[in-house]
Order: C-alpha cells, then structure tokens, then sequence
C-alpha cells in the first residue's frame, strides 16, 4: 500500500469537500492541487470526478429527511412531485451537453492556465452580480428589505429550473464552479440566496453522482482493484469536509453575500498566472 499516495487522496478529498459548494470552483482547485501534489493522469482525472459522490453523500446525509420526503410522497404529494420534477429538468442540460462536449473540454481545458483564466473571469462576474442585486434589493436584502421573486426552493417553477439546469452547464469549463454558476446565476434569476443554495445542492446529487459514476465506469479498464482504497479515502474525506462546509455556507449566506469568493478567485487565479508566465516550475499537465 502507497501510504503517499493515501495522503495525496486525502488531500484531495478535502479540497474537494471544501470548495464544492462554494462559488470558487471544486474542479479548479483540483486540478490545481494534483499539479502541486504531482497527483495527475488519466487516474487522476478519474478520482478528481469520482471523489465528487463523496461530496454529494454529504448532501444526502444532511438532507435526508427532505429527500426520504420526496422519495415517498412522488404519488401522492403534489409538492414532493414539483420538487423532483424540477430537479429532473435542472439536471437534463448537463446530461446532454456534458455527452457533447466533456471529451472535447476535457482534454483542452483541463490545464491550471485555462483554470486561472476562467477563476479570474468568474470572480468579475460574482462582483457584476452582487452589485447589480444591491441595486435591486438594498444593502440587507438578507435581513430586510424587497423579498426575491422565488424564496424557497418550492416557490421554484420548471422554467425556473430550466435556467439554473442551463446555467449549470458553464460549469463543464473547469475553474468556473458548478456551486458559482447556479447560485450566483440563481441570484440573477430572483431567487433568494437561500432558494438558490439549496437547490444547488439537489441538483448536485444527480449530477455530480452521475458523472463519477459515468467517468468510473468508461475509465474502468484503467483502474485496478488496488486503487481501491485511494478512492475509499478520498471519498470519506470529501464526505467529512462536504459536511462541515455545507452547515457553514447555510448560515453564512443568511447574513452575508459572496463579494469575498469573487475576491479570491481573482487573487487566486492572478497567482496562478503570473507563476506560470514566470515559468516556475509548479504547474504540471
């Protein structure tokens, strides 16, 4: 057993339940993290999708209830129906533009300048987005003030849904944030912060949990039962670190907004470039 290689997958894990619900981009980072930790491959690119479903897991343990709900009131409860319905049509647009174009993005785009470019572009359009929401609804729309157009994820309709869906899509370009392009796009569509977080966390059970089971499974010829553990342990420390952070965000976003996410996207991502451009040699593909 490579004890090395555990702790690589640890670190990993972490990174990825730390920055898969917030708006800085759980791909990026991991990207970035492999190439520090020399943790790359066609192997690695693989666990970097399937070490998601340990993030997700963290989701359905927190949400159990409402998802047990769900599950056993679709024939008889109109909401519970609604619900799924609309977390089926949010989730149709990566299916079909992810079978499109994920071979094409992933062997472009799958590079730490690519992510650096897309972390910095990312951070100006979360600042266009809050600026643009403070207009609309004051310094405390959390606290206070003109209510959003959607409050919870149950005033949702399925155009509503639609969009988030649509939105989630810029995600496939790595560095962007699955997290960041539905809830930030979520805010400009009218939800409430709340609304819209939630929701980005439905939405990512199905999608996330289907990618790494997708990518497993094509990738399978090139895994071996002696990478098992590995994965076991990025996913436990994904699971862990997902469920910390998913408490954390709730209530942060109850009092504050995501201006200092933008902030360090484009920190972070100026970070990357100018070492690239310096030439260090940190970076691997």
């Amino acid at each position: 057993m490579d004890v090395i290689l555990l702790i690589k997958a640890a670190v990993m894990g972490i990174v990825e339940g730390l920055t898969e619900f917030l708006p800085i981009s759980s791909t990026g980072h991991l990207i970035l993290a492999g190439s520090l930790l020399d943790f790359v491959g066609e192997k690695a690119k693989v666990f970097e999708i399937a070490v998601q479903t340990g993030a997700m897991f963290a989701v359905v343990w927190e949400y159990r209830q409402r998802l047990a709900h769900t599950v056993t009131g679709i024939g008889h409860d109109p909401q519970a129906r609604r619900f799924a319905l609309n977390v089926l049509i949010a989730f149709i647009p990566a299916v079909v533009l992810g079978l499109a174009f994920g071979k094409l993005i992933k062997a472009h785009l799958f590079h730490p300048v690519p992510v650096a470019m897309a972390f910095i572009v990312g951070g100006l359009v979360i600042l266009w987005v809050e600026a643009r929401h403070k207009r609309l609804y004051g310094e405390m729309d959390l606290a206070g003030g003109r209510k959003a157009r959607v409050e919870t994820v149950d005033d949702m309709g399925p155009l509503d849904a639609l969009k988030v869906g649509l939105l989630q899509c810029l995600a496939m370009i790595p560095g962007t944030s699955r997290s960041g392009a539905t809830i930030i796009g979520g805010l400009v569509l009218g939800l409430s912060r709340k609304a819209a977080t939630e929701f980005s966390f439905y939405l990512g059970i199905p999608t996330l949990m289907g990618a790494g089971a997708y990518s497993v499974l094509k990738q399978r010829d090139a895994l071996a039962w002696a990478d098992l553990p590995m994965f076991a342990v990025g996913l436990v420390f994904a699971f862990a670190s997902a469920l910390l952070c998913i408490r954390w965000l709730i209530r942060y976003v109850s009092s504050h907004d995501f201006k200092v996410f933008a902030w360090y996207r484009i920190a972070f991502g100026l970070v990357v470039l100018a070492t690239a451009y310096m030439g260090m040699d940190i970076w691997k593909d």
